[in-house]
């Protein structure tokens, strides 16, 4: 069975293809949103490869979110694959789908940084190696309250034994402060980020950044307004800014999500970058989090893609986290005329956790009162001011 690119007609198909296998859902606007990205119209490159089923309708899919790279001022492109399903009837096709992504042209990597512990041998099939070397199966978390923790423990434990039974109680651990617009109390010098025009403080922020001359995705405010205006959001990432006088050092942006009915929400930390510097910006926006997490109500805080360079900036924050993962979640296919990988500290926001994790179950109206007026970003920061 061949495969394809994915086109616009197949999004009810992979609608259904996330539902069948009980992935969080994405809506059709949701779709759209994806396949609009502008990083991936600049290069011309598939949003996903499909292959269908003898029914004629995608049976498996690979998504492809394409990303801009700055090395200094030079562009270049990277790819993360995201959402790998291959159903019953296209068995077997897994490993051209992944060929054709690994192999894709005009990118410097490609890569995967979300491998669940079962899929995480296949990778190397395709020339993808664990990466990073020291620290590509450490995940990083911060306990901010172990009773909903230890419940959800309980209530998975309950659906092996009686998934039917427990899978009819609703949406459990579902906090009160998660339906509240917090007014953060933050660490000195740790504020919330309210604004992403091009000329800000922000984009001055991210201008020093990009002149380090590291290799690092594209945080302009640009790219940023964009990722914001997914309109499957339901409640609004935060974004803190840590600043020295009226300049902003560095910066952090998390997430409040919960992977099933069963779970406790968590705040996810979808990025955590300073200028090279700032020695205590880091740990101050870490510091900043933790307290966050605590208001918002999520149960821990958590950081999925850790470098050697992040880890060392976190200091004694980072020896106290407890370590999680394990197993190889992190993997890339490196370009041999690509640029030197050691300028590369990637972070979660170089993954696919911003559009695949569990959003909090919110509806509509929640979204509209926080500020999700769909395509623009900059009103969804003002939820937390």
């Amino acid at each position: 069975m061949p495969i394809r690119p994915l086109s616009a007609s197949d999004f009810p198909a992979i609608q259904a293809l996330h539902r069948h296998v009980g992935w969080p859902p994405r809506s059709l606007a949701g779709w759209r949103w994806l396949h609009e990205n502008p990083a991936r119209a600049a290069i011309n490159a598939p949003a996903g490869w499909v292959v269908d089923g003898p029914d004629g309708l995608p049976a498996g899919h690979v998504g492809n979110l394409v990303q801009r790279y700055w090395s200094g001022s030079q562009p270049m492109y990277g790819a993360t694959a995201y959402s790998i399903i291959v159903t019953p009837p296209v068995r077997g096709t897994s490993r051209e789908m992944l060929d054709a992504f690994a192999r894709q042209p005009g990118v410097f990597a490609a890569w995967v940084f979300n491998a669940n512990s079962t899929s995480q041998p296949l990778y190397a099939r395709h020339d993808m190696r664990a990466w990073p070397e020291q620290t590509h199966s450490l995940k990083l978390s911060w306990i901010v309250d172990p009773v909903p923790l230890a419940l959800g423990r309980l209530y998975r434990a309950a659906h092996r034994l009686a998934p039917d039974a427990v899978s009819g109680w609703g949406e459990r651990l579902m906090h009160d402060r998660l339906a509240r617009d917090p007014r953060l109390t933050l660490p000195t010098g740790v504020a919330v980020l309210g604004e992403l025009r091009d000329q800000s403080r922000y984009g001055e922020f991210w201008d020093a950044l990009r002149a380090e001359g590291r290799l690092l995705a594209d945080r302009s405010p640009e790219t940023l307004r964009w990722r914001l205006s997914d309109p499957d959001i339901t409640v609004p990432p935060l974004i803190l800014a840590f600043s020295r006088g009226s300049d902003i050092t560095g910066y952090a942006m998390a997430m409040m999500a919960k992977a099933n009915i069963l779970e406790a929400p968590i705040l996810e930390i979808l990025d955590l970058e300073a200028l090279v510097d700032d020695v205590e910006a880091i740990p101050a926006l870490m510091q900043g989090l933790i307290t966050a997490a605590r208001q918002m109500g999520a149960a821990k805080l958590r950081i999925q893609t850790v470098s050697p360079y992040l880890l060392d900036r976190l200091g004694h924050l980072g020896k106290r986290a407890r370590r999680e993962g394990g197993w190889g979640h992190c993997h890339v296919r490196l370009a041999p005329d690509g640029p030197d990988p050691a300028l590369w500290s990637p972070t979660p926001y170089d993954g696919d956790y911003a559009m695949c994790l569990r959003p909090l179950p919110f509806q509509a109206d929640r979204r509209a009162h926080a500020g999700g007026r769909v395509g623009d970003g900059t009103e969804r920061l003002k939820a937390f001011q």
